[in-house]
């Protein structure tokens, strides 16, 4: 999520790029100009990621992470007739808005809202539908790195520990003094650049490393993530300043996979995806030695991203039993230091910070955030007993692309709700 220039191309509206309208991938086999491939990486291409980021198995090796035989835990139902109708101005402009024409304007593929536990608003657009997985992108880091927070709070992990403590490969490498702790809150000091419109950004270097992208003709680089992590060098000293880097999630994989010898799709299967009631199981895409993208590679479907995020919002609770120590969501609310998270230069996140992989507003709702590009989000309302759980295709990567009509949008929601 990096501030990356704005991008001046005119991009097709939501109702023109609607994937259906387009007629992607329809047909035996399908037209030429209507096929999405990954080879190509027109998988990875808009208009055609509103229908690929709902398909991604079919361009990816993935493991699932499973269910289980549990019953589902239902999400009652209230549902509201008068929030398409809430107002609100986005950041930086005069311009009012309504909740319902925001969805658009974020091309947002899938939206709920829930209000004290219930549904109170649910939304499905293009080709997604309630029981459709869709890649969630960064929000990964969110799942992955409270589970690794609960991990310390067990004793399993030391926060203060170095990565080579768990994971000695990474000794030789930027990461051999880099502590836990700094994994967690995104401060390591690694030479590592993540830009989404640079295509030989480092971001993009360790996906091609991870099958996540294809790799052009005659590629001498890395072949898995790990490979990719253990060559990487360090260029300031960790512990600084807050600086996102996906690698630094796709690391604390690793250590947590080595600390407890289970991977990072057990993890989640038995920690969160066989406990929390869900409706179906999720997935992860893996590189070419099985090992999971834990920096982005999750898909889901949206009520149960809800759940999650209406766990998290009851303090680790759901479901009839205590899934992550409450202690643990304290610690994400309090968030951390916001002067490391102002030295990144986020000019629509004053006042924020970043604390084991969520994104902590600070704001009078005591709001935080999973957050992945293109508009993939769980947000968290405290105050007004809220959650939004949203899967969207923005054309654009970063997020800034979609603050202006998201977070005041889902302010607005909240004080409504509230009201």
């Amino acid at each position: 999520m990096a501030n990356n220039a704005q991008d001046t191309t005119q991009y097709l509206d939501a109702i023109e790029s609607d994937p259906i309208r387009m007629g992607w991938m329809v047909g035996s086999p399908p037209p030429a100009d209507k096929q999405i491939l990954f080879g190509d990486s027109s998988f990875s291409k808009f208009p055609r990621t509103r229908w690929s980021y709902a398909h991604m198995r079919m361009f990816l090796p993935t493991r699932g992470v499973m269910r289980g035989d549990a019953p589902v835990c239902e999400l009652p139902r209230l549902e509201r007739d008068d929030i398409d109708h809430v107002t609100f101005t986005p950041l930086g402009g005069s311009e009012v808005m309504s909740w319902k024409s925001s969805l658009a304007a974020n091309y947002t593929d899938a939206i709920v809202i829930l209000h004290r536990g219930a549904v109170a608003y649910e939304r499905y657009f293009g080709v997604m539908k309630p029981h459709t997985p869709h890649i969630a992108f960064s929000v990964t880091k969110s799942f992955v790195a409270t589970i690794a927070q609960t991990l310390i709070h067990e004793g399993v992990l030391d926060e203060h520990a170095t990565a080579p403590t768990y994971v000695p490969e990474l000794r030789n490498s930027g990461y051999a003094d880099a502590t836990i702790r700094q994994l967690l809150d995104m401060t390591t000091g690694m030479r590592y650049v993540e830009d989404y419109t640079d295509d030989n950004s480092s971001v993009w270097q360790f996906s091609r490393a991870g099958g996540f992208r294809p790799r052009p003709a005659g590629y001498q680089g890395p072949e898995s993530f790990y490979a990719y992590i253990e060559q990487l060098l360090s260029e300031s000293a960790h512990g600084q300043r807050f600086a996102y880097k996906t690698v630094n999630t796709d690391t604390l994989g690793w250590i947590m996979s080595r600390a407890t010898g289970r991977s990072v799709s057990d993890l989640l299967t038995e920690r969160l995806w066989s406990q929390l009631g869900v409706e179906h199981d999720a997935y992860f895409t893996v590189d070419s030695t099985g090992v999971e993208f834990a920096g982005g590679g999750f898909n889901l479907t949206l009520r149960d991203a809800a759940r999650f995020g209406e766990m998290m919002r009851l303090g680790g609770r759901f479901n009839g039993r205590q899934i992550i120590p409450t202690a643990v969501v304290d610690d994400i609310r309090r968030g951390a230091d916001k002067a490391h998270f102002a030295l990144a230069g986020y000019a629509l996140l004053p006042g924020w910070s970043y604390r084991n992989m969520w994104w902590v507003s600070h704001n009078e709702h005591g709001a935080y955030t999973a957050r992945g590009i293109h508009g993939q989000t769980i947000y968290v309302d405290p105050a007004a007993e809220m959650v939004i759980a949203r899967f969207a295709s923005h054309p654009l990567g970063a997020n800034s692309n979609l603050d202006p009509t998201s977070l005041p949008a889902y302010h607005a929601v909240a004080k409504h709700l509230m009201n």
